[in-house]
Formats: C-alpha cells, structure tokens, sequence
C-alpha cells in the first residue's frame, strides 16, 4: 500500500512538472504572433489568437505543428499554399497572389525568427517568402533542421550559414539561388542531408562535398552547375543517394559513383562522357557560356533596376521633404495671420474696458495677455490653489439648487452671494453676476482668464468660474459665477462697529489691515498691465480670515460687468492712538502711494475729557461716494 502511495505521488509530481516544462514563455508567444503578422496571416495559422493561446498544446495539422521543451519553442513546422512552382518566372520582386505583399520584409522577418533562441527543427515551406536571405539567420545556431523550401528566395547563400554547425539537414528546394554552390559544406559536422533541388546555383561540385564523412542524401538536379569531377575522387562511406541530373557537367563520373552498387544515382540531362542520356559537350559548353551571359545581364539589369528604384526613391522621399516643408511653411503663415487677427480682436475688447481711463502706453499684446506680472504677485502666493472652469451643474449641487439659506448677500448692481459646499468639502463663496450681453462667451472668457491672473495673500482667493449661456448662441450669455475662497471670519466693518461684542480690534491689528489692504490695492495697480481699478473698496469688502490677516474682496468685476459705471471713493478712518499721531494711507489711480503722519491736535484732551477707554470709541469713520471718472483714491487717516 504505501509503495502504490509513493508511485502515485511521483506520477502527479512528474505531470506538474511535465505541464511546467510545457508552459510557454511570454516572450516565445510574443515573437510566434509577431512572425504570424510578417507572414501576413495566413489561414494556417488561424489558430494562434493571442498571447493567451496555448502554444505549446496546439493540435498539430498537416500545415502547422509547435512542440515545445523548457518553456520554450523546440520545433516550428508550417507548410503554405503559395508555391515557387506556381510562378513561371521572378524577377526579385513581390507578385501578387502568388508571394508575400511588397510591404514583407525578410530582414525584419528574420530578425524576429532568430529571438527563438531553442529552436532546433524549422520548416517554412510554401509561405510566399521572398527576398535574400540575411546571414543574421545564423543566430538560431541550435538548428539542426532546417528547410525553406518553395519559397522565392534569390541572390547567393549566405556564407555565415557555415557557423550553424549542428545543422543535419538543409533542404532550399525550388527557390531562386543563383549564385555559386557553396564550398564550406565540410564545416558541417553532422550533415546528413543536402537539397538544392531546382535552383539556379553555378559553379562546380565541389569534392569535399562528396566525402563528407556524415553526408547521407544529395539533391542537386535542376541547376546550372558546370565543370567535372576528378576520376579519384572518395565518397562519404554513408552516402547512398545522389541527384546531379539536368545540370551542365562534363567529364567521366568518379570510380566510387560510377562502381558502387549501393548508391542511388541520376545523372540524366548532362554533358558527361557516357551513351545514357547526355546532351553533348558543345552544348553544355554553349550553355554555360550564354547563362554566364545571361546572369550578367540579369545582375546588371539589377543593378540598374535597383539604382532606379533608389533614385525613384530618393525623389519621393525628396518630394515628401518639400511638400512637408511647404505645408510647414503655410500652416506657420496661417498661425500668425490667425495670431495677429487674435490680438486686434483682444485689442478691441481691450478698448471696450479702459474707454474711461487714460492709455498706459503699453502694446495692446501686453495689455490683453497680462504676461508681464511683477514679483509681488509672487509674494506668498505658492500655496494658492489653480483657478479652473466649473460646470453649472457643480454650482447648482454645491448652492443646494441655489437654495435662500445659502444667501450671504444681495445687491442690484453686483447680484447675489451664494455659501457653497463643493464635492470635496470645500468651503466657497459664489458670486452669481446679472447677465451682460456686451461681450461675447469668447471675449468673457478672456476676460475671465484675465482675472484669474490675479493671485496675491491680500486678494481672496478666485477658484473659477462658470459661464450660463441657456443653451443660446456665442452672444447670449444668461449668468456669470465666479466662485471664491471663503472667509470665514466677517469683515472689516464688522469689528469696527461699536455693537459687535468681543470683534474689537487694537490699533496695531487695525494698521496691519490697513497695510494688507494697501498692499492688494497697490498689486491691483502696478502688479498687472493692464491695471485694476474700481475694485469696490469698502470696508465690507475686506474680510479677515482666522488670524485676522485682511483680504480684499469683489475686485476687478468691472472688467466683465457692463454695466458697472466708475465712481470715486475715498474711505477715511481717523485713528487716535497714545502717541497723538495720525496716519494716512492714500492709494491713487495713478500708481502712487503715500504715507503721511501728522499729529491730531486736541484729540487726546477730547479723550481725557470723556473719559472713555473702550478702544473702539476712538474710532470714527466717513465713507464719501463722489462721481470722478478721472481720479479715484482710497484713504485711511
């Protein structure tokens, strides 16, 4: 019982490691289907789908057969219907049904070919392959088969073929080799099979061939082969066939061909000196003479041929060349036409905007573009997040469908303020701007692209934007939403105000907003070409996030409202502090800034007199509106 035990384990160990053994590499499966694409899919391969086919089990046919060893291709046999005997004639080139299209390279075939490293019999018989055969086929150095029968291979056979010396069988049937017979045959220690049956191969027979020691079976019938072989010449002692027949030899047969009994010979269709169905010298000598003629010709129709083909060639390629550059040159004329039409048109909208300011003297690229942005936009400003397009129906799903809880704010000429929660819980805040039909959606998003520019610790934060056109045409646009960071800690006006409990400021938290605000002003300004001006700046409009750090509001929307008219503001605070001085910070539309301190006359008696000690007391403020559309200015005293 236990010995049935311990044979049954080493059975199912033994199939484990058998089924192993037989599992392809990917890579083997990978190079199969890349020689199924050379050799244009042909219908007996119909069964290699994918890499995940399983090679290696494969039903073999009478037209195809895969056997594999380690993990790898050992034996690749495919036989095709597209034979050489088919072809009355070939003259280098593709035929049409009858070879391998004029896109088949045998080059890259067999380059690929020679990947399958383990590979030990081949055949490709009857595939339509043409071509001259590289020498790179070499490289499978462990064949031992090998066959490329009836295809259409030309030209001479690769010297370099000597190097595969495990090879026992080499059969190049029916092709068109029109060179000289090899004579490096004798480096082959273990050839046993030899067939160049029906080419064109010239040149003698060589002895050492004969007398190779391991050489079974020659077939050499249907050559050009000339010349005669010597009386004492020796024949391999395993030789026991030989076909020499329709060639061009002379002479007598050797004593070890014409004498040994167990040897197979044809020799039929030759000039030799016997009465058995020779042709005479004179004929054979005048054959060899006009196919000696004939192959130069063909070699030099060749080689011009092959010179027209490379000048066809080059002019092609030469043709591509200019066509190519003239196509290069045409599109990078049409760019700058088009380019320079986009910044007329930028330059027009740009006009639309600044009708009420003076020019800055800057080109209408620079103007439109904003390319030209000074280092206090870069101040602090690597953190703050990309401002990008939202879509209606993320502002929709962030408002609550707009719902009248999520309302910060109305106003007629600014429109509504929306809380939003985004999908990533983002807090923002959601401007929705009255519709404008003065610019189309491509002038308001240049505009909008504009703005975005905009980036500074002292501005709040533009996340994007969204464009509502209805589903109308380019020139109907319905609602514009500009979606900012929010600020969660209220605004300026709201810790200056006596009623707002425990939001008091010191005066020395006061000046830093002040400074803040001063700072985004002066970016507004100077740090963009072109300028922004009319930002809105009311003391609502600086918030304080939750280190009381000022931000700057509403900015730049008169860049795509329409109807927002230029206005003068000037907001002054008078801050009476313990040193009796005042400070004025003045910011002007003409890109200066000042900053002036003088002494307030009577305003700490005032204080001592009413004895008040609230700091917030000392604060009184006057915001004055006035219509100026050539001056506009922003003062803190």
């Amino acid at each position: 019982m236990g010995l049935f035990k311990f044979i049954f384990l080493l059975s199912l160990l033994w199939s484990f490691y058998s089924l192993g053994s037989s599992q392809l590499q990917a890579s083997q499966a990978q190079v199969l289907l890349q020689l199924k694409k050379h050799l244009e899919y042909p219908q007996q391969l119909e069964s290699w789908y994918d890499h995940r086919t399983n090679f290696c089990y494969l039903q073999a046919t009478p037209s195809m057969n895969i056997t594999c060893f380690s993990n790898s291709v050992s034996e690749l046999n495919i036989f095709g219907d597209k034979s050489s005997e088919k072809a009355k004639s070939f003259d280098g080139f593709a035929i049409s049904n009858v070879t391998l299209s004029d896109g088949f390279s045998i080059e890259s075939f067999v380059t690929t070919l020679s990947r399958l490293k383990s590979l030990r019999v081949l055949t490709l018989a009857s595939l339509g392959i043409w071509g001259r055969l590289p020498e790179k086929l070499h490289r499978l150095s462990s064949l031992e088969y090998l066959d490329l029968s009836n295809n259409f291979l030309f030209g001479s056979v690769p010297p370099k073929l000597s190097t595969m010396v495990k090879l026992e069988t080499f059969r190049f049937d029916h092709n068109f080799f029109n060179g000289t017979l090899p004579s490096w045959f004798d480096s082959y220690w273990y050839l046993k099979v030899l067939s160049f049956k029906s080419n064109k191969l010239s040149g003698e027979l060589h002895s050492s061939l004969l007398s190779l020691s391991t050489i079974e079976y020659i077939d050499l019938r249907a050559n050009s082969l000339s010349g005669s072989l010597p009386d004492d010449l020796k024949c391999g002692s395993k030789l026991w066939f030989i076909d020499i027949s329709d060639n061009k030899l002379t002479g007598k047969l050797p004593r070890c061909l014409s004498s040994k009994q167990d040897i197979a010979l044809r020799f039929n269709g030759n000039c030799l000196s016997l009465e058995k169905q020779q042709h005479p010298e004179s004929f054979c000598v005048k054959e060899v003479r006009a196919a000696a003629k004939a192959e130069a010709k063909a070699e030099a129709e060749a080689a011009n041929e092959s010179g027209k083909r490379k000048w066809k060639k080059g002019a092609l390629i030469g043709l591509i060349v200019g066509i190519s550059m003239s196509v290069l040159v045409l599109v990078c004329c049409v760019f700058i036409l088009l380019r320079r039409k986009g910044v007329t048109k930028k330059h027009v909208h740009h006009n639309t905007v600044q009708d009420n300011h003076p020019t800055t003297g800057f080109s209408s690229e620079i103007l439109s573009n904003a390319r030209y942005i000074s280092e206090t936009s870069k101040f602090g400003s690597e953190d703050l997040p990309v401002c990008r397009q939202f879509s209606l129906e993320e502002i929709v799903k962030a408002t609550k469908n707009f719902d009248k809880t999520m309302i910060l704010g109305e106003s007629s000429l600014y429109g509504t303020l929306y809380k939003g929660n985004l999908e990533n819980g983002t807090k923002v805040a959601i401007r929705c701007l009255p519709s404008s039909k003065k610019y189309s959606i491509r002038n308001l998003k240049l505009r909008l692209d504009l703005l975005a520019k905009l980036r500074h610790p002292n501005l709040v934060c533009l996340l994007g934007h969204c464009i509502d056109c209805g589903g109308k045409d380019d020139y109907s646009v319905e609602k514009v939403f500009l979606i900012y960071e929010y600020i969660p800690n209220g605004n300026f006006q709201s810790c200056l105000s006596d009623n707002s409990s425990g939001k008091g400021m010191n005066w020395s938290e006061r000046l830093n907003v002040l400074t803040g605000v001063a700072k985004a002003v002066h970016f507004l300004h100077t740090g963009v070409i072109p300028g922004f001006f009319s930002n809105r700046l009311k003391t609502n409009n600086v918030l304080l996030n939750q280190h009381r750090f000022a931000k700057l509001s509403d900015y730049g929307n008169r860049k795509i409202m329409a109807n927002v008219k230029a206005r003068r503001r000037c907001l002054q605070l008078w801050i009476d502090s313990s040193t009796i001085n005042r400070w004025t910070i003045c910011i002007r539309k003409r890109r200066s800034i000042s900053t002036r301190r003088t002494g307030i006359v009577g305003e700490r008696r005032r204080e001592e007199k009413n004895g008040e000690s609230d700091s917030t007391s000392h604060l009184s403020k006057r915001i004055t509106d006035k219509s100026d559309n050539s001056d506009e200015q922003m003062c803190f005293t």
